[in-house]
């Protein structure tokens, strides 16, 4: 993995080897004021339909940061760190509803982690639409 931007729908085999490990991210989403805020979160990538996801409850801040972007979708970046390697994805968010994307994102973390999340009535998939990525390995 080069510490060069990556196509995030095509990237190089090391980048996307780092992110099929397990490993705890952040997501970093704007607060109304503007100033940063950012929370631990396991995320997916899949650079097949240049996605990254997060599955979260509907009433946490970080959707509501997202919903107070509106219909465009806010910007955002997640993160993942070990030693020295790390690889950042960005793009445009928004928090899908809909069951199957939902479920989706539910499978895809299960993959990743290798646990199945537990039930939720209230969860919420953040899907993350690919415009840039970037690391160093």
């Amino acid at each position: 993995m080069a510490a060069y931007p990556q196509d995030p729908g095509a990237p190089d085999a090391p980048f996307l080897a780092f992110w099929r490990e397990r490993h705890l991210c952040t997501l970093t989403t704007l607060r109304p004021d503007g100033s940063p805020h950012v929370v631990p979160v396991g995320v997916t990538y899949d650079p097949g339909a240049r996605l990254a996801r997060v599955i979260t409850n509907k009433s946490s801040a970080k959707v509501a940061h997202v919903l107070a972007a509106g219909p465009e979708g806010a910007r955002v970046a997640v993160c993942q760190v070990d030693g020295r390697r790390w690889a950042t994805l960005e793009g445009r968010a928004r928090v899908r509803t809909d069951p199957e994307r939902v479920a989706e994102a539910e499978r895809r973390y299960a993959e990743r982690y290798e646990r199945v999340p537990s039930p939720n009535p209230a969860r919420v998939v953040i899907e993350i639409e690919l415009e840039r990525a970037m690391g160093r390995g």
